[in-house]
């Protein structure tokens, strides 16, 4: 059995290419073959790390979204034998959902033998309530059977509201149960931590590429070797779920 791990949420700029680039860097860590998919229409991302041999597919002819090319995703994904990654933008976030939900794929997956895995980011901030509606949304639109990961990102601020962390939010509460896994990406200290690794994402480079870069100061190497050491040891925390 694949699994098709997709990552949806409707509010932008929330690290959903970076969860995408992280969890398919772990895979490959683990030896696992994998492909690789962005279906943003305006910002791919994802398909810019030149390492992990994105496929990207538009689902956009002009302006209008264009469900034949939606087809093409699930083709691609019906033939597969490994994990599949894909990256949906905030601009298809509706669409790509519709999509799922009218055309049954959720369904549709387990038939091929596949399981779907819905990844989602909470995010902190002026976005905290945004991203907490998105996530409230999915959880309404699929099927009881899908698997949610939450990912909670604090590079926007803490993930806070009336003093209550994420967990301890109603939204939360009420969807507990559908939730399958939550991942903590850390806090990093922004001229540092979070300076390195903004820099080798806005390079669209992997851990490893920047790790083996003699060119780069030894110190910030060793941050970044940190934080992949980080967020690998919170991926393999779930590794139930995502494997």
């Amino acid at each position: 059995m694949a699994k098709i791990h997709m990552i949806l949420q409707g509010k932008g700029g929330v690290g959903k290419s970076f969860i995408a680039s992280v969890l398919a860097q772990h895979k490959l860590a683990k030896g696992k073959k994998i492909v690789c998919v962005d279906t943003d229409p305006v910002n791919a991302t994802f398909h810019g790390f030149k390492k992990l041999n994105v496929k990207r597919i538009n689902v956009m002819a002009g302006d209008e979204i264009d469900p034949r090319r939606f087809d093409e995703l699930i083709e691609l994904i019906a033939i597969t034998e490994t994990d599949v990654i894909i990256d949906n933008g905030a601009s298809t976030f509706v669409p790509m959902s519709h999509y799922l939900i009218s055309n049954q794929i959720p369904a549709l997956l387990p038939d091929m033998g596949h399981e779907l895995v819905v990844h989602t980011v909470i995010t902190g901030s002026q976005a905290l309530i945004d991203t907490l509606t998105g996530f409230a949304n999915l959880i309404e639109s699929f099927p009881t059977e899908t698997k949610f990961v939450v990912w909670l990102n604090p590079y926007w601020g803490d993930i806070e509201m009336d003093g209550k962390r994420f967990e301890n939010m109603k939204t939360y509460l009420d969807n507990k149960a559908r939730v399958s896994a939550i991942i903590q990406i850390p806090s990093y200290k922004a001229d540092t931590f979070g300076k390195d690794l903004s820099e080798i994402l806005q390079s669209k480079l992997t851990f490893n590429e920047a790790l083996d870069n003699k060119a780069l100061p030894i110190m910030v190497r060793q941050r970044l070797n940190i934080i992949k050491k980080q967020l690998f040891t919170n991926i393999e925390n779930v590794a139930a779920v995502l494997t």
